[in-house]
């Protein structure tokens, strides 16, 4: 079972559904768990398509898609979002393209130590979305104060936080209903790799 509620399959989707459907699809042309898991009710999944699209494959975002990736891979680990944590990872790695440093970022990022592997602005991310995930009733002004510091502009740190808040719906939405990977392509790459 990929999840712990209905999912509805594409032949048995009202036409409304398959609408829907076709804008949740893959570039490899299925349509993951986490978004089916909103079949029951089509207006969530276009939303959270909608969403998920403009917080991390949006072409106007400037922070570099191996980063946002990573960002991402952390807040899924501080969540214990495997679900997420799956997929975005294996985004991560091929985009980062150096096995080695793939492993000391992953290790790193399991370890909680962040910066063990970053620096700069990169670390300064990492710990905003730390805090972000784990305290964020905590969050005062020097917090953006210190990326703006670490040199991300206005624009990023407004890219990081939608990433950073992004994940924190779908891992709670993910967890919340028991979704596994159960079916799906993993990796947004994972196409692509199996033609190398």
């Amino acid at each position: 079972m990929s999840a712990w509620i209905e999912m509805i399959s594409d032949e048995d989707a009202d036409p409304d559904l398959q609408q829907v459907l076709q804008l949740a699809r893959t570039p490899h042309g299925t349509v993951d768990n986490v978004m089916r898991v909103h079949s029951l009710r089509p207006n969530t999944m276009r939303g959270h398509v909608v969403l998920y699209r403009a917080a991390l494959h949006d072409p106007a975002n400037t922070l570099p898609m191996w980063l946002q990736e990573c960002v991402s891979s952390y807040v899924s680990i501080l969540n214990n979002c495997p679900y997420s944590l799956a997929n975005h990872w294996a985004n991560a790695r091929h985009l980062i393209g150096n096995e080695s440093r793939a492993d000391a970022i992953e290790a790193a990022l399991h370890a909680r130590r962040p910066e063990t592997v970053f620096e700069g602005r990169e670390l300064a991310l990492m710990r905003y979305a730390e805090k972000l995930t784990l305290r964020p009733g905590e969050m005062v002004e020097p917090d953006v104060t210190v990326l703006r510091q670490a040199g991300l502009s206005d624009g990023e740190i407004l890219e990081a936080n939608q990433i950073i808040g992004y994940f924190n719906y779908a891992n709670r939405l993910l967890n919340g209903l028991g979704v596994s990977t159960e079916g799906d392509v993993v990796g947004y790459y994972a196409q692509e790799t199996s033609k190398m």
